[in-house]
């Protein structure tokens, strides 16, 4: 049996809101204290209290902040904030991953590099509290695996550090895109998901709902009162960890012998593009015995028609195959190695709580290769040594 989280949004997401509903659904208010007085931070409290939204008794996670900070934080002194903690190496590394992702996500709004960028709300003491309690709580109640269901997103504006933004701020909508994450329309014309929220959920979990034997449930409460209640829900239950679940997609297929090569691989990377999961070529032999390619795309359901128009646009073939496959995946991991020739993002393949393999990323090996003047073979089996002392580690959430 595997321990789970699953995050129910029916009002959306923020970091207090995790707090709170981690707290509420039994996680000591005294440990969390204890494992957040390891960072080097001072002037804060953190506090939780019984409210009531609507309808519902829920835990409002209160952090409260007694003096103003000199200064912004980057993303190396966030990181180097959570490094010089007294927290469990597991805890450290899914807390920096989210803020690396937060980072990613705030460049790519701004145009600059991740660490050029200036954290501004997010930097601030509550953020780190929020990040890294949530790591904590998830840690400390057993939590080896977190899911959460599609997220609200209303409209309208808010204020921030660069001035008013429109909702969903471009943050959370960077990040939900890099996440491929399930969305749902809201009425609100308030900000329903926040960035460290966002962060969070797209770093730790997997958008979609478990069979889970349930064993407690907590509210967590948002600060602002509206018709519904302004609630977050936790279900944490066990999952039977050796029955991996399928999930159900799509494979669409052409079989092209009258298009010039080069094509192939533009069809491939637009398929890619627009949210194929998977995007191949297979050599075969047609009618009348003349060579040609098969061209399979896999995806969701929800994508079949963008991709399906795709393929008979960027191909010359005049009809697609789809049919109904099941996918098992495992649980992956994102982790950072340091190796001669810079840093290596890596994806962990996870089996029963422990890093079974790694595989470094393509393009941060051949991004040094192309630095550093190196082959890229090289930096590749760089990556992997670096990566090897995982190999059979719990993985960070367990």
């Amino acid at each position: 049996m595997t321990r789970a989280a699953y995050f129910d949004c029916p009002s959306g997401v923020s970091g207090d809101m995790i707090l709170g509903a981690l707290l509420d659904a039994g996680l000591p208010l005294d440990d969390l204290r204890a494992a957040l007085s390891t960072l080097p931070l001072e002037g804060y409290t953190l506090a939780a209290e019984s409210v009531r939204r609507g309808a519902l008794g829920a835990t409002r996670a209160l952090v409260e902040v007694q003096r103003e900070e000199p200064v912004q934080r980057r993303l190396r002194d966030v990181l180097g904030v959570i490094g010089a903690s007294g927290l469990p190496d597991p805890v450290k590394k899914r807390a920096g991953a989210v803020f690396d992702r937060l980072a990613e996500a705030e460049a790519q709004v701004h145009r600059i590099a991740p660490d050029g960028v200036h954290f501004h709300e997010v930097g601030a003491i509550d953020a780190i509290v929020d990040v890294a309690g949530a790591c904590a709580g998830l840690h400390l109640l057993g939590v080896r695996e977190v899911y959460a269901s599609p997220l609200p997103l209303g409209r309208g504006y808010v204020g921030t550090a660069h001035g008013p933004v429109p909702l969903p701020a471009p943050a959370v909508l960077e990040l939900l895109a890099r996440a491929t994450a399930p969305t749902v329309p809201h009425e609100a014309t308030v900000e329903l998901v926040t960035p460290t929220g966002a962060a969070i959920l797209t770093t730790l979990a997997r958008f979609e709902q478990p069979r889970l034997r349930l064993e407690r449930i907590g509210y967590g409460a948002g600060g602002r009162e509206q018709p519904e209640p302004n609630v977050l829900r936790v279900w944490l239950g066990e999952r039977e960890a050796a029955e991996m679940e399928g999930e159900q997609l799509l494979v669409l297929e052409a079989n092209v012998d009258d298009m010039p090569a080069e094509l192939f691989g533009h069809a491939l990377e637009r398929a890619l593009a627009a949210g194929a999961l998977d995007a191949w070529c297979t050599p075969v032999m047609m009618k009348k015995s003349r060579p040609a390619a098969m061209l399979s795309v896999l995806c969701r359901p929800t994508n079949r028609a963008a991709l399906l128009g795709l393929l008979l646009r960027e191909t010359s073939t005049f009809g697609v195959r789809v049919r109904d496959v099941t996918r098992y995946a495992t649980p992956r991991e994102t982790c950072q190695v340091e190796t001669p020739f810079g840093a290596v993002q890596v994806k962990l393949k996870v089996l029963d709580g422990a890093v079974a393999g790694a595989a470094p990323e393509y393009e941060d090996c051949r991004r040094l290769a192309a630095t550093r003047g190196v082959p890229l073979p090289q930096v590749y089996v760089a990556a992997l040594a670096a990566a090897a002392p995982l190999l059979g580690a719990p993985a960070v959430m367990s």
